[in-house]
């Protein structure tokens, strides 16, 4: 299949578009942007300078994509956005493009669920597999990991880092980071327990969901400082891979763990 790109659609010269990607009416491409084969893009999206779309992707009406960041540190310099196959934008989406003091990299990772008026700002970083609900909204150089679900309405302050298949509950605001593997929901946000319908969805084998569960008491149920709950779950729970992410997310903590 070649290329279906609407008549009244603009698409500067310089832009980088595979076969098989189509474009709806009224959408802007900018200069320096490669979109991959099999991507979609709907009517009246702008795609900015310096991004970078895989393939498979389908990116829905009026999102804005690669826009300038919302950062008074910007003055203009070179950066980047880049999207993973596979990835959907919904409608009103905005994602913007780092800053140089941050990087210069704004990443969205391979299989993302970005509903309708999300907003990710400059210099974030997002996994595998991550959902961020419906107005979700991402400070600047927060980092996802794979598979996490943001609800709606969430708000996230800037650096904070969340780990791999944790659960963000509706309109909780997280100033601190969250671990791997667990739920946490309020405004501020406080832990609730281990992700288990995430972890079961995912097949994680029970074992390792009881292993989690321990470490889980040990740093959140009796009252124990960090670093006597690193040395307590190293004696006490068996050393899985999870175990060892779980240690190390908390271990390399620079704004504070949520508990």
């Amino acid at each position: 299949m070649i290329q279906s790109i609407h008549p009244t659609a603009i698409i500067d010269s310089s832009a980088r578009i595979d076969e098989n990607v189509t474009i709806g009416p009224y959408t802007i491409v900018k200069g320096d942007v490669t979109i991959g084969s099999g991507t979609t893009i709907g009517p009246y999206c702008t795609i900015d300078d310096h991004v970078t779309i895989g393939p498979d992707c389908n990116i829905f009406q009026y999102a804005s994509i690669g826009g300038a960041p919302q950062d008074l540190k910007f003055h203009g310099e070179t950066t980047y956005l880049t999207i993973g196959r596979g990835s959907i934008i919904r409608e009103f989406v905005t994602i913007n493009r780092g800053t140089g003091v941050g990087g210069g990299l704004t990443q969205v990772g391979e299989e993302n669920y970005l509903m309708a008026y999300t907003h990710i700002a400059h210099d974030c970083k997002t996994g595998k597999g991550v959902i961020l609900a419906n107005n979700s909204t991402l400070g600047g150089h927060i980092e996802i990991g794979n598979y996490a679900t943001v609800g709606g309405l969430v708000a996230i302050h800037q650096f904070v880092k969340i780990g791999d298949y944790a659960y963000i509950g509706g309109k909780s605001g997280v100033v601190k980071d969250i671990p791997p593997y667990v739920i946490a929901a309020g405004d501020r946000a406080t832990l609730h327990g281990l992700n288990n319908v995430g972890l079961k969805r995912h097949h994680f084998d029970p074992s390792v969901i009881r292993q989690l569960k321990k470490a889980y008491r040990i740093f959140f149920r009796i009252g124990l400082t960090v670093t006597q709950a690193v040395e307590r779950t190293k004696a006490e729970v068996e050393q899985l891979p999870e175990i060892v992410s779980f240690l190390e997310f908390i271990k390399n903590s620079n704004r504070g763990i949520t508990r």
